[in-house]
């Protein structure tokens, strides 16, 4: 598997598909757990989940563009914007963490934190590059000696 050390598209978008596909079953299992235990919010537990679902969409596509453009462009501004925008959902990821009580909702939470922190710290390497080229470290210089 190539690393990615400055593939911020690729990272963001993984963290989309990932998430996305996380937030259907927690979103089910909500619209279900509510419309079984008290009919009379079934619908309008239903419509807020689906527009909390859809926010979500948009924050994570959101980054997904900051991903694209800080690649493409690297660019220092487009990499700290991607970073701030990461930090939010880690903030945010970290906040609902003692608040979730499925084993679940505890997993996506864990995938959501774990993922923000390798955006970071992929964009921190894109940022601290530049618009340099991003290399991987590098070992002690070997000199190489002439034969006589």
């Amino acid at each position: 598997m190539p690393r990615l050390t400055y593939q911020t598209s690729v990272a963001s978008l993984i963290q989309f598909i990932a998430l996305m596909l996380l937030g259907v079953p927690f979103t089910l299992i909500n619209i279900i757990s509510t419309c079984h235990s008290d009919n009379s919010n079934c619908v309008s537990n239903m419509i807020s989940s689906l527009i909390l679902y859809i926010l979500f969409a948009a924050w994570f596509g959101m980054i997904v563009l900051l991903g694209v453009a800080a690649q493409k462009k690297r660019s220092r501004m487009f990499a700290f914007l991607l970073i701030g925008f990461e930090l939010v959902t880690l903030v945010g990821c970290l906040i609902d963490f003692p608040h979730d009580t499925s084993i679940f909702d505890r997993f996506t939470v864990l995938v959501c934190a774990a993922l923000s922190v390798w955006v970071i710290y992929i964009a921190s390497r894109l940022f601290l590059a530049g618009n340099k080229r991003v290399v991987k470290k590098s070992g002690p210089i070997r000199r190489v000696r002439k034969s006589r």
